[in-house]
């Protein structure tokens, strides 16, 4: 075979590429690849040239790739050899075409867009014949060609490869059906691009697609199946083509024909799609730009990098429905780490209201909305991500402040899609929908909801409709939530928003995971824009559209308290408004309108610290000496059966709900203010006045938007808020949690002082459990601090035991060590040991065992019985009824096998220490400052010298079973050791009493020589290893006599 060297270019014939571009490193390598096979086969005949390569590809691994390389790549770019070439590969390669797949999916990945024509359409007819000769692993190849084709385009190039595709497809149908993962890829792809192809020039490739499509979903429904709820949204889309239509109604009201493995729609829509899916509808091209901006991108920085991508990407008119896929893969696919979540770099939520923003068409819009809520439609929290619902929330909250068009019709979008989904199935997507409310709050995504569901920038129809569907989340104003966008986006978004006017990513500079950082005087909002404040002059508050809605009087007042600039002047302009409440009969609407204005003009007010930094007794006075305390200052000199006080208190909730801070503020000066000293529950009259009408609510949100503030505030607060509302605080942990999750180590130890000088009681003992059970899911710094806490209470630690039933050794390392060092400490009673033993017994899990060992150094005597009452009474239970118990508690058990278990553990654990106890044994007279450390290594090692333990062992023996008998045979032959030595002793005391009856009378009580010789020679018996197993019959009396 003669092959003429190829003429000199200005480029390569493989990719195309400019004189400025740098020579590819794969492409010289094909190219030496060439050469060497131009070298071989140059002048030879077609046999010589054959037997040439075989004879090269034999002598190695180097050999063998570059002669597979240079046929492929002779292949590619000689159109006119290509089929000889091809033969010649298939005969000459070794390892089943390896080489030649993998650089085949190299250059689908990393190439392909560069490939000159010729190249290209090489590359397809390659694929089309490693099919025919069902090369091992070409399904691969032909995955990954599928992926290049792209949706939203119907240039010549893109509609020539889908049609190559797919005719490959049908030609080789039988192959097809051997790979279920070929068959749902192929499926998804064609669904997805039948929508794009719907112009009358491109009707007869719809149709193949459609044909295939249908004839795939049929014979392997099955296969299908594994694509999950994707599957029946592209369905969906369409749905309205004729034979789709068919196969649309079976799935729906036959599905039966499709499979009899196949219960019905709701089989596919409680099915999350899997990544590699979802990933398949963008090209390389497209993934990789996509996974730079959210890795590598800036927040605010991203504009060049979005022009960039619309201008290739999203510009054309056909272009529309590749945002869906778009969406789709950013919610399912682009799950960024907590470290990329806390960084500054550009976050999903941003991206995604970038391309809503982008939709021209209302149906394209629609179909957005749709991928961005899909997995909510039919969430499930113990199959599906955060990650996938978390998109939409964190777009409709941060799209609040500077786009309320995008937050309003996604709100919409949410509500309405419940009902007019699929009717039958209602009330499953009201509950996905409800779930995935509830498991971003459980998460933290949001805090609250109620602000973006009651915001005064949505209309009152949709906010009515919101509060008919979601009940309950719209029940309170959230103030962290106002508190954030309030304090984040005023003057911070203003000067983002003059950079690059109109342009959706200059939104607010938050982070999915909606983690709050709090410097080390506990404020916020200093990590991610860093404004001076005080440089800056606001304008005046507009208030003019509430003016006009009050009397002369009051509106005169009004604009005498906004003008006026110092305190003084201000505190007698609101004492007359004040008045003038009081003595003026306003109805709703004014009262409303005059708490809008308040707002507004305390509004710099609500953005300062409360507290002073020097706590006295004067600056604490000097701090509640504010306009804004004169309505609180009038509250407390009222008496509750007067007219007025009613009054004032409707005025104040009006005024939370427009600024949710007054809440905490008021908390603030019933405690500092002398004047309301011991009128905290004032504060109960005012939570009753709101629109929440809850103490505990209420109570909770004021403290959440505290702690989002001003944690100094918070601990401040702490103690009052403890002590005057116990019912409130103690029952449950959720004001501890926000505690514990914002103070650091100095607060920490302030609460502690406050505690130990009774100050503050944050646990009693009909609840502790409780709380402490809840936060096991905290952070480890939380639950910590959580456990310091209770501990600088004088709560018995036997009321908290019970929690070692819920602790898994992995999983709760933070309340395990607090635990073990707590209990060292203490005697251990029946009921601590009967908790010990009950924890499930692994080998990794150390806690039991170490706990028995220092209980054994310290109470021998005290743990020997515990354990001897703990293993008669589970030995004395039917085992049958035991295993019923067991089975259907949701707490472990205490079992005889358990019990057994960690004394074997504690008896392997007590021989590694046996050389210790012999050199203590010989050596305890050798240095008096060693003696406590050796003596306590002998008690430790003398556990199992105690009677009661080998009373109890010898008992369970005796009526256990063999298999438990061989388990524990090292454990059980302590007990016999025991019982041999105490045969000895018994023959012996009957002879000599047989002989001589007066001996008896002048017996002494045992001596403590006795005594130690009896320990020693028991101790020498342990450390002997223990011999086959000898029963002594005779002896079991004794053991019935002790059970007895």
């Amino acid at each position: 075979m003669e092959v003429a060297p190829a003429k000199a270019k200005p480029q390569g014939r493989l990719l195309v590429s400019t004189q400025l571009d740098a020579k590819d490193e794969l492409e010289e390598k094909l190219e030496r690849c060439i050469g060497a096979v131009h070298s071989l086969i140059n002048g030879l005949s077609e046999r010589e040239a054959n037997d040439a390569l075989t004879a090269n590809v034999c002598k190695g691994q180097q050999q063998h790739e570059e002669v597979c390389l240079g046929l492929f790549a002779l292949l590619l770019t000689e159109p006119a050899q290509a089929q000889r070439c091809y033969r010649d590969l298939t005969l000459v390669n070794r390892d089943g075409m390896n080489v030649v797949l993998l650089k085949i999916n190299q250059i689908l990945m990393e190439k392909f867009l560069k490939l000159q024509d010729v190249p290209r359409k090489q590359l397809v007819w390659l694929v089309r014949e490693l099919v025919k000769s069902g090369v091992m692993a070409a399904d691969g190849v032909v995955m990954t060609l599928l992926k290049q084709i792209a949706g939203g385009d119907v240039s010549t190039k893109n509609l020539w490869l889908a049609e190559s595709v797919l005719d490959i497809l049908l030609e080789q149908k039988e192959w097809v059906l051997k790979s279920g993962m070929l068959i749902a890829m192929s499926v998804y792809t064609f669904l997805r691009l039948i929508v794009d192809h719907g112009a009358p020039n491109l009707l007869t490739l719809r149709q193949k697609e459609v044909d295939f499509c249908i004839g795939m979903l049929r014979e392997k429904f099955l296969e299908c199946v594994i694509i999950g709820r994707d599957l029946v949204r592209l369905l969906q889309n369409v749905a309205r083509i004729p034979e789709m239509d068919l196969l649309w109604r079976d799935l729906l009201h036959n599905p039966q024909v499709l499979s009899p493995q196949f219960t019905g729609i709701l089989q596919l829509l409680t099915a999350r799609t899997s990544r590699k899916f979802l990933a398949c509808r963008l090209t390389p091209d497209m993934e990789t730009k996509l996974l730079f901006m959210t890795s590598r991108v800036r927040f605010g920085q991203q504009k060049r990098y979005q022009d960039w991508f619309q201008r290739q990407y999203l510009s054309m008119a056909e272009s529309q429905s590749l945002r869906c896929d778009l969406i789709r893969y950013i919610c399912g696919v682009v799950h960024p780490s907590n470290e990329v979540l806390s960084s500054d770099i550009l976050p999903r939520w941003a991206i995604i209201g970038w391309l809503l923003t982008t939709c021209t068409s209302n149906v394209a819009a629609s179909n957005a909305k749709l991928a961005l809520f899909y997995d909510w439609l039919f969430f499930n929290p113990d199959k599906d991500s955060i990650m996938n619902i978390e998109p939409a929330i964190l777009v409709m909250h941060h799209s609040m402040k500077p786009h309320p068009a995008i937050t309003a019709t996604l709100l919409d979008f949410m509500c309405r899609i419940i009902p007019h989904f699929f009717p039958p199935l209602e009330v499953q997507v009201r509950q996905g929908v409800f779930n995935s409310l509830t498991f971003i709050m459980e998460k933290r995504v949001l805090a609250h909801l109620a602000p973006l569901f009651d915001n005064p920038k949505l209309d009152r129809e949709l906010r009515s409709m919101l509060r008919e569907r979601f009940p309950e989340f719209c029940s309170a104003p959230s103030p962290p939530m106002e508190v954030k966008m309030e304090e984040m986006t005023s003057m911070e978004m203003e000067q983002m928003m003059d950079k690059e006017e109109g342009c959706y990513d200059n939104t607010e500079a938050a982070f999915s995971d909606d983690d709050e950082e709090v410097n080390n005087k506990g404020k916020r909002r200093e990590f991610r824009f860093h404004p001076i404040r005080e440089a800056v002059v606001e304008e005046p508050a507009d208030i003019t559209p509430w003016l006009d809605q009050l009397e002369d009087t009051m509106k005169e007042k009004v604009v005498q308290l906004q003008k006026s600039s110092d305190t003084e002047t201000q505190c007698e302009v609101m004492q007359d408004i004040v008045d003038l409440i009081l003595e003026e009969d306003f109805d709703t609407e004014q009262m409303s309108a005059l708490a809008s204005c308040l707002a507004e003009i305390f509004k710099e007010h609500f953005r300062g610290d409360v507290l002073p930094d020097d706590i006295t007794d004067e600056s604490l006075e000097e701090s509640v000496c504010k306009a804004v305390c004169l309505v609180f200052r009038n509250l407390v000199t009222m008496q509750e059966d007067n007219s007025g006080f009613s009054v004032l208190l409707d005025m104040l909730a009006e005024l939370y709900q427009k600024q949710p801070k007054i809440g905490y503020h008021l908390l603030y000066y019933l405690k500092a203010s002398k004047a309301a000293n011991g009128k905290m529950m004032l504060y109960e009259s005012f939570a009753q006045a709101t629109a929440l009408g809850d103490l505990h609510t209420c109570l909770m949100m004021d403290m959440k938007a505290c702690q989002e503030d001003d944690v100094r505030l918070l601990c401040y607060l702490t103690p009052s808020i403890y002590s005057e509302f116990p019912d409130q605080t103690l029952r449950s942990g959720e004001l501890l949690n926000m505690i514990v999750a914002v103070i650091d180590s100095t607060q920490l130890q302030e609460l502690m002082c406050h505690v130990m000088m009774g100050n503050l009681v944050m646990f009693r003992k009909d609840s502790v459990l409780n709380i402490l059970i809840q936060s096991l899911d905290w952070e480890t710094f939380e639950q910590y601090s959580t456990w310091q806490l209770f501990l600088a209470h004088s709560i018995p630690l036997e009321t908290i035991i019970p929690i070692l039933q819920h602790l898994k050794y992995k999983e709760h390392p933070e309340a395990l060590s607090c635990l073990l060092l707590q209990l060292r400490r203490e005697k251990p009673s029946e009921e601590m040991v009967k908790m010990v033993l009950s924890r499930p017994c692994h080998s990794e899990d150390q806690f039991t065992t170490s706990l028995l060992r220092h209980w054994a150094s310290k109470h021998d005597d005290t743990l020997a019985e515990h354990i001897k009452a703990q293993l008669i009474k589970n030995n004395n239970q039917p085992r049958k009824r035991q295993s019923l118990r067991s089975s259907s508690s949701k707490l472990a058990q205490l079992t005889l096998e358990q019990i057994l278990e960690h004394l074997d553990h504690l008896r392997l654990s007590l021989n590694n220490t046996k050389n210790s106890c012999q050199y203590a044994r010989t050596h305890a007279l050798a240095s008096a400052d060693r003696r406590p450390v050796l003596m306590a290594s002998v008690a430790v090692c003398s556990v199992f010298s105690q009677t009661p333990i080998l009373q109890a062992l010898q008992h369970v023996q005796a009526s256990c079973d063999e298999g438990h008998k061989m388990r524990f045979s090292d454990l059980f032959a302590l007990a016999e050791e025991y019982e041999d030595s105490q045969a000895k002793p018994l023959k012996s005391r009957r002879k000599a009493a047989a002989t001589s009856p007066r001996s008896r009378k002048g017996v002494a009580p045992p001596s403590n020589n006795e005594e130690e010789s009896a320990s020693s020679s028991a101790s020498e018996e342990e450390d002997s290893k223990p011999k086959a197993p000898k029963r002594k019959r005779k002896c079991s009396s004794a053991v019935a006599s002790d059970s007895d």
